[in-house]
């Protein structure tokens, strides 16, 4: 038996035209992807004047060397954040106290709104 070469992946259009996706994205590489990630098709990272900074690979190898779950060591933001302000315990619990909280009262129901059919009892009650 001989190994036969493997055929190209060719796909049918709308229009009836014949088109090898493989040559397709093998040609347009280069070209920058359409959305916000600033990447080529290829997958390589671009910066300013869509020079390459970063190629797919060390991205992908990057990925894979660090182990799920764990946490790098080196953050990505350096900014220092500010404690949020926050009152003393005491001016807060002296607000609380001074204001009663409101009471709730609920209106015994009657017999007639207990017994009443409500939903589809009451639009299925007129059909026989």
């Amino acid at each position: 038996m001989v190994a036969r070469a493997p055929r190209k992946k060719m796909y049918r259009s709308m229009q009836g035209r014949m088109i090898d996706i493989e040559k397709l994205r093998a040609a347009n590489e280069a070209v920058q992807a359409v959305g916000n990630m600033n990447v080529n098709a290829k997958g390589d990272v671009l910066g300013a004047g869509g020079k390459v900074i970063t190629k797919k690979e060390t991205v992908m190898r990057k990925y894979y060397e660090q182990p799920k779950g764990m946490v790098s060591d080196t953050p990505t933001k350096n900014k220092p954040t500010a404690a949020p302000k926050t009152e003393p315990v005491k001016q807060t619990v002296q607000k609380m106290a001074s204001k009663p909280a409101p009471k709730k009262t609920v209106a015994p129901k009657s017999k007639a709104e207990s017994t009443a059919k409500k939903g589809i009892d009451a639009a299925l009650d007129g059909l026989e």
